[in-house]
């Protein structure tokens, strides 16, 4: 009856609809900000703690205690659906308890060998792999951690153990608002290819960065332990958020470049870019913009017209000096890493971006040789016109190949991204070259930078290995790792070593390079 009543309402109704669904649908809606920030950004408690949690001098303590059913439904959506989800838990830090903040598992191919009851993933390295994590037809070295050539290695990481996973710890995931010493989030870092049991390679690098007055991280080694588990010693590394954002100085906005991101001309559409670029700060009164308009022009402009106005867009001192850093610390996983390791901080007040380093754990595990003006090589055993991955490997899912690395003959990428060698432009117009990026290789192949880029090459060679700050830094952090609960004295004594060597072979052959004698 009340249908019959109302009958020429709802077809009114129904007709309004269709003419909006006709009329608007080719109509682009973008939303107005007109907030200043959104809630999340307000901090209500800042616990104040008893130890800077980043003094390095000292030796610091972190206990995590959490249900197993959240644990293992942590682990169900991870094996499931790859999605890493909080999971709530009780932290106490140098003494501090702070109950109730998230931590959840972190990072992309560290992850790839993660195993369950022996099993391994469908996903990482693929469903031919035997458990642990390790590729059919790995170069000998590779399984369970073991340095392979190059120092190309991978720890073996059981869910059984979750105090050696590498975590992020947010501090406001389940208390809107609280910070810790001014930071949301901190990264609980776990040995990755080449950086050895401790992650003295990372440790290291961070370091010289700061003596450098270089944007780095701050880090510490603690103790960790997990409920009742076994105490081990780990780095942990401030996470770049808004806390972090406030050390780089002026009014700006901080963005992340996700691993998936091309830096490629995608249009006008912000969506386009959802996979590139992630807003950390000022959410709700800056937007992406800014960003897509460099990463358009970057892929527009012409030779002459990039050469004349790149300090328009960008801070090109700034520049140089990134782009020497990664050189001279041979990270292999830069801007143009299959990692996309990098954020970029804009300016409000000069217009310009500057790029900002992250996830050092890739660094000094290279050739020692590497001018330069050479590409970057992971382990240094890649050649830039060749080589290829082990037969049988197959990449972490989202991992891309550095420039020069090949598929084997038959084997496919994970899905979703582009083989080598392929058409100019993918289904979603993005280059199918994997790895690389624009900015950095049109910086470093215009003769009108390049002694920009080759006198802080200079300064920074001076500063991190020629004044001794690099092989001061291996002393000075091992003997605080001594002192943390949980180390282990004769893998670090090996990793020391290791990295010892490296250093003085790197001082040394810089210290004959053209580049290096020429000023």
């Amino acid at each position: 009856m009340r249908v019959r009543h109302y009958w020429k309402l709802l077809a009114a109704c129904a007709v309004f609809i269709v003419v909006c669904a006709v009329v608007f649908s080719t109509v682009r809606v973008t939303p107005l900000v007109t907030s200043s920030a959104t809630s999340a950004d307000q901090v209500t408690q800042n616990i104040a703690g008893t130890t800077d949690l980043f003094d390095a001098t000292v030796a610091h303590r972190i206990t995590v205690t959490f249900h197993d059913e959240g644990y293992q439904r942590l682990l169900d959506e991870f094996w499931e659906d790859n999605e890493k989800s909080f999971l709530e838990a009780d932290l106490t830090v140098d003494g501090t308890r702070i109950p109730s903040v998230g931590i959840r598992l972190k990072g992309n191919s560290t992850l790839a060998g993660l195993t369950r009851n022996g099993e391994a993933r469908q996903r990482g390295f693929g469903p031919g792999g035997p458990a642990g994590g390790v590729p059919a037809g790995a170069p000998e070295g590779m399984a369970r951690g073991g340095a392979g050539p190059g120092g190309f290695a991978r720890a073996s990481l059981k869910a059984e153990e979750p105090e050696s996973l590498p975590w992020l710890i947010r501090f406001d995931e389940f208390v809107e608002g609280r910070r810790y010493q001014g930071h949301r989030e901190v990264a609980v870092r776990v040995a990755g290819m080449g950086g050895g049991s401790t992650v003295l390679n990372e440790a290291v690098s961070l370091h010289v960065l700061a003596a450098a007055a270089e944007p780095a991280q701050r880090y510490a080694y603690s103790s960790f332990t997990v409920n009742d588990r076994p105490t081990t010693a780990r780095l942990i590394v401030e996470h770049p958020d808004d806390g972090f954002a406030d050390t780089l100085g002026g009014d700006g906005v901080l963005y992340k470049s996700l691993a998936t991101g091309q830096f490629t001309d995608q249009g006008d559409d912000p969506t386009s870019y959802a996979d590139d670029f992630k807003q950390i700060t000022m959410k709700g009164s800056q937007d992406l913009q800014p960003v897509i308009n460099l990463i358009r022009w970057v892929n527009t402009s012409s030779n002459a017209d990039f050469d004349a106005h790149l300090d328009d867009h960008v801070d090109v001192q700034a520049l140089a000096r990134y782009l020497a850093v990664q050189n001279l610390l041979l990270n292999f996983d830069d801007m143009a890493g299959p990692g996309r390791n990098y954020y970029l901080w804009y300016d409000l007040g000069t217009k310009k971006f500057t790029v900002v380093g992250w996830d050092y754990n890739l660094t000094l595990t290279g050739d020692a040789t590497q001018g330069p003006h050479d590409p970057s090589r992971m382990g240094g055993r890649f050649p830039p016109g060749g080589g290829a991955l082990p037969e049988g490997m197959q990449l972490p899912e989202g991992m891309q190949l550095p420039e020069g690395m090949q598929l084997p003959e038959g084997m496919q990428p994970p899905e979703g991204m582009p083989r080598p060698g392929g058409d100019a432009a993918g289904a979603q117009g993005r280059p199918n070259g994997l790895g690389g990026n624009k900015l950095k290789e049109r910086f470093l192949a215009s003769a009108a930078f390049k002694p920009v880029y080759e006198n802080a090459y200079r300064e920074l060679y001076r500063k991190f290995y020629a004044d001794g700050t690099a092989s001061n830094a291996v002393e000075t952090i091992t003997k605080v790792l001594s002192t943390v609960t949980g180390y282990d004295q004769q893998k670090t004594a090996a990793d020391v070593e290791q990295l010892k060597t490296l250093v003085r072979q790197r001082t040394e052959h810089l210290a004959t390079d053209s580049v290096i004698t020429s000023g």
